[in-house]
């Protein structure tokens, strides 16, 4: 058994041993104005959260789904919201009423300021001629006086019960959009990667439900020395490499670090390891992504590939072109063509 074991890993490591050299065989072929390094495919990740806490009633998709912008894709219970709003309403009606109530009673308070001017004003008359006192001309300008701040009073009530409707309006509209982000929708096309809540469990505010991989941009993201990352420009072209095809495809250079890092751990050479770091990031064209987006997976390691700059007229190696019949489609998808 144990030379059975011996002999099986002797095999192994020599397999593997063979495929490295190979690999490393094709690298060493390649123009010295192609970068190369180790990456996988990743795209953005968005949460669905819910903005207020409360009782999931539905989840309407399932890990692997793919959705579109649009999708609803979690219901929260809102009978609670439901009943705040019945309750706004009513609020809304009263203080309506009220403001019905203020408008009259100012009304009634202009009439009597105008009485009051009225009979201010014949007491004057009346007065300059004799026949009524000077006690009964200051009897009539008070009552002018107190029917004038009645009015300023029956007027600043009307304003505090329209403030009143604003504020019940306000009260409704707020539990209208507590209602309406009950409904928790997807804003991106891509795929449902986590499902974090389930019908019937309480939720508390920002709670994630889903998370959903965004597939409007696949990239890849891998490291390059200073030495060649500085040579390296945002938009320049490039090629990925999967593990699970034998050709390059198309993509962009995206995104250029401007800050150094050390490598990653998986890098075990030490001269490597010393060497300070950028982080390259390859989007891949949304066209291709929309051609095969049922099969786009995130986490399929591969290679990416970059010219450096002053090579954008140099051509690619064979080994990273894409077949001519694959060529034909990627044309036909860069030029809008189905």
């Amino acid at each position: 058994m144990l030379t059975r074991l011996l002999l099986f890993l002797i095999i192994a490591g020599g397999a593997g041993y063979f495929g490295y050299t190979q690999w490393q065989a094709q690298q060493s072929q390649l123009p010295d104005y192609i970068a190369f390094g180790n990456g996988q495919i990743e795209a953005v990740q968005v949460d669905i959260a819910a903005r207020t806490g409360g009782r999931v009633a539905e989840v309407l998709v399932r890990e692997g789904d793919m959705v579109i912008p649009g999708d609803v894709l979690v219901r929260m219970d809102t009978r609670q919201l439901e009943a705040q709003m019945a309750r706004a309403e009513a609020d809304i009606a009263r203080a309506e009423s009220d403001v019905a109530a203020a408008v009259a009673m100012v009304a009634q308070s202009e009439a009597r300021q105008i009485f009051a001017e009225q009979e201010l004003t014949r007491t004057r008359e009346l007065v300059e001629r004799g026949v009524v006192s000077q006690e009964q001309l200051d009897s009539r300008l008070s009552e002018a006086r107190v029917a004038q701040a009645n009015l300023a009073s029956a007027e600043a009530s009307e304003t505090a019960q329209r403030r009143r409707v604003d504020a019940a309006v306000a009260s409704l509209r707020e539990v209208t959009t507590q209602i309406e982000d009950s409904e928790l929708i997807s804003t991106v096309r891509g795929r449902v990667l986590y499902r974090l809540a389930e019908p019937g469990e309480v939720i508390g505010s920002g709670a994630t439900a889903l998370v959903i991989v965004d597939l409007s941009e696949v990239y890849m993201e891998f490291f390059l020395p200073s030495t060649q990352a500085h040579q390296v420009a945002i938009g320049s072209e490039a090629r990925i490499v999967l593990d699970i095809i034998g050709f390059g495809a198309p993509a962009t250079v995206s995104y250029v670090s401007p800050q150094s890092q050390f490598t990653p751990r998986s890098v075990e050479i030490q001269d490597e390891r010393e060497n300070l770091m950028f982080r390259i990031r390859v989007r891949v064209p949304q066209e291709l992504v929309e051609f095969r987006i049922e099969q786009v997976l995130t986490g399929i390691r591969g290679v990416a590939y970059v010219k450096l700059n002053g090579a954008e007229d140099q051509p690619w190696p064979e080994s990273l072109e894409p077949p001519a019949e694959m060529q034909e489609i990627l044309d036909r998808l860069m030029q809008g063509d189905s």
